[in-house]
């Protein structure tokens, strides 16, 4: 297939302009942002898709507009948070005349985080919890690695899950208010519903009767 002459042009002066060096940070920015929307909508869409079908009520239009709503979120914030991200780090780094120093990650990131991910909502609530959740764990690695932690003589994994597993269904059983709503309601689905049926039917075809 013959390109015709002025698209052609087009693209090779855009192709220039990606070969510019000087652009590097910027244009990383910009691609940073087209990563942060492509990443965001891949993982959002299909957890938002199972579980509203799964949990949700309401017609079959409320639930597609919640869906499309969770996953836009999600792509909007985390595109914005990776621009965000980016820019400061090629600002901090100008301002040390281009050293890349360790607190400009911090910086460049809690400075994304409470513009971005600042508002409490269910989709960032989500996504900072998963985070947390993995910088305990990194912690605590960092932390034995530099011998500021003593390393254990067994694997703790196995008192690690003991202690999240039993503190998430006593919370569950006696303070449920102060989980969040998603896992209130596969934790429901789990444990509450699975008490409850009136024959073979919502026994193992369906957790309720239709």
């Amino acid at each position: 297939m013959v390109v015709p002459a002025a698209p052609r042009e087009l693209l090779l002066l855009l192709n220039r302009l990606l070969a510019q060096r000087r652009l590097q940070p910027a244009l990383a920015a910009l691609k940073g942002l087209r990563n942060g929307a492509v990443y965001g909508a891949k993982i959002r869409a299909p957890h938002a898709l199972v579980m509203t079908f799964l949990f949700r009520t309401g017609s079959l239009e409320e639930k597609v507009r919640a869906i499309l709503r969770a996953t836009y979120q999600h792509s909007r914030n985390l595109a914005c948070f990776v621009l965000l991200y980016k820019g400061a780090m090629a600002l901090l780094r100008g301002a040390t005349g281009g050293q890349r120093k360790s607190v400009h990650a911090f910086l460049a990131a809690s400075l994304g985080g409470w513009l971005v991910f600042g508002e409490n909502n269910q989709v960032n609530s989500q996504i900072n919890m998963y985070l947390l959740s993995r910088v305990l764990f990194a912690a605590a690695r960092v932390g034995s690695e530099k011998g500021w932690l003593p390393t254990p003589a067994r694997d703790p994994f196995p008192l690690f899950a003991a202690l999240v597993w039993g503190s998430v269904l006593w919370l569950f059983e006696h303070q449920r208010h102060t989980l969040q709503p998603s896992l209130q309601s596969s934790m429901t689905y789990l444990y509450r519903d699975s008490d409850h049926w009136t024959d073979l039917t919502d026994f193992l075809i369906y957790n309720k009767r239709p």
